[in-house]
């Protein structure tokens, strides 16, 4: 696949897990997460759409500067099956907190995501270090996402 292809592809791949989310969690989103108590700290609504679309955007960027480096390049091919691993582990944390509407099992699989987000970034920084810089700002949200998680579960219990 040519240079071009690789780059739509890496950012498709992430916008569309995104989208899949979104759709499959939009009713949890309306009809049962307003009336959940939340804690200070928590953003405005509004906000979770432009940010999640901005790091899935990054998530993208930083799959296709590692991708372009080759699959034949050593540690490209398990920092990308990192990549699609941690991936999904976001589709699945989607699921289990706004179509399940379990907080704490939400949060159990945030952790494990937290995890696979982590050997990720470090994986992308051994390739490219812009590519591990923007996995590393998707992981300081999703630490932020895990005490947000943690403490709307400790309200509703």
């Amino acid at each position: 696949m040519k240079a071009f292809g690789r780059l739509m592809v890496s950012l498709a791949v992430p916008q569309a897990v995104g989208l899949v989310s979104g759709l499959v969690t939009a009713r949890g989103v309306r009809e049962w997460y307003p009336g959940l108590a939340k804690p200070s700290f928590n953003p405005p609504s509004w906000v979770f759409a432009p940010v999640w679309t901005a790091l899935y955007l990054g998530m993208g960027i930083a799959a296709w500067l590692v991708w372009r480096k080759g699959l034949e390049t050593p540690g490209v091919r398990v920092a990308l099956v990192a990549f699609l691993v941690q991936l999904a582990l976001n589709g699945v944390w989607s699921l289990l907190f706004f179509s399940v509407r379990s907080p704490g099992l939400a949060f159990v699989e945030i952790v494990v995501l937290w995890a696979a987000i982590g050997v990720t970034t470090v994986l992308f920084f051994r390739q490219a270090a812009v590519a591990g810089w923007l996995m590393a700002v998707y992981w300081a949200w999703v630490t932020f996402a895990a005490v947000l998680n943690f403490s709307i579960w400790r309200l509703n219990g």
